[in-house]
């Protein structure tokens, strides 16, 4: 890791950058683009890049990572790199083979970071959301204890350096950190987070076991019709957020995201827009006061933009417990 770069250490002994660049883009957005802005993203000094296999861009995203290395721009070592481990691969003997088709697409050696995407099992198959006739999603049954073995043999497999979850509540947590004969506990929970929604509860059990949290969802999010619920505020226009800012003189978005770093949490920057990702950057260079932290904290008001409603009815959903 590039010694510049501000980072945690993980309770396996690998580091993680503090600021990620997020590659999920909508639809509608060209594959091509995510190729272009992840170098962008590398130009400018992003150094831990987070995609999965439901994005449907490893390929384009593991082929900037290349490009960035075949220049001199970075080394192998020097990206972080997180892929995810989509639902219709929980079951124990599809998790390595779903592995190895991300670092196919990617043409990578392996991952940095491995984590499982939902604890929500659909059934296996090639489609990534499977519906019956009436549209219904058609869940799957698996025993997540069995699924984070499959991850572990991983890990042993030199496939991904460090594993973890991903939205998972602290129930979910602890069936895997109480799993007789664990061999690895997860490194981080990946979880929406922002200051609508600070998971002060959840960021207490995590550092209280040694995992760290990494929030998506940082700055709010971009209105994506199928995910997030529409009637609810935007968090970059509260006015709490932008006095601060004025204060400091960077925007709302900074200070959201400087927020997360100074409770210690790993966030994830996501933009396709070339000024901003390189805004982003600028987190690093300033710092927010206890009495902005405060502030800050008090937005807090349990509103989740990615609500998940198509898993509601699963078992595992895991936005039913308080954290």
């Amino acid at each position: 890791m590039d010694p510049k770069c501000q980072c945690l250490e993980l309770h396996d002994g690998h580091f993680v950058p503090v600021l990620g660049f997020g590659t999920y883009a909508p639809e509608e957005v060209p594959k091509s683009e995510a190729l272009e802005v992840t170098k962008f993203a590398i130009d400018v000094g992003f150094r831990h890049i987070d995609c999965a296999h439901l994005y449907q861009n490893e390929e384009q995203v593991g082929q900037a990572i290349r490009s960035k290395i075949a220049d001199g721009t970075v080394k192998r070592e020097d990206i972080f790199y997180t892929s995810k481990l989509w639902s219709t691969f929980l079951r124990p003997e599809l998790v390595q083979p779903a592995l190895e088709k991300s670092l196919k697409n990617l043409q990578l050696d392996y991952v940095d970071l491995y984590i499982i995407h939902l604890p929500t099992a659909l059934k296996p198959g090639e489609e990534l959301f499977p519906k019956d006739e009436n549209g219904k999603m058609i869940f799957d049954t698996v025993d997540l204890c069995r699924t984070w073995e499959a991850l572990e043999k991983c890990k042993d497999a030199g496939l991904a350096k460090s594993i973890g979850v991903s939205n998972f509540n602290r129930k979910q947590l602890e069936k895997i950190l109480n799993k007789p004969g664990l061999k690895y506990k997860p490194v981080c929970n990946q979880v929406e987070c922002h200051p609508y929604l600070n998971q002060s509860k959840l960021l207490d059990f995590c550092k209280s076991n040694d995992i760290v949290l990494v929030a998506y969802g940082a700055l709010g999010s971009q209105r994506l019709k199928d995910w997030v619920n529409p009637s609810y505020p935007v968090l970059l226009e509260d006015p709490v957020l932008c006095a601060i800012a004025k204060k400091h003189k960077q925007t709302a978005a900074l200070i959201a995201l400087r927020y997360q770093m100074q409770r210690g949490v790993v966030v994830l920057a996501k933009s396709y827009n070339k000024k901003r990702i390189k805004e982003n950057m600028q987190v690093l260079n300033f710092e927010l006061t206890p009495e902005d932290m405060k502030a800050i904290d008090g937005l807090n008001s349990n509103v989740r933009y990615y609500d998940l409603l198509f898993i509601a009815d699963h078992p595992d959903y895991p936005f039913s417990e308080e954290y």
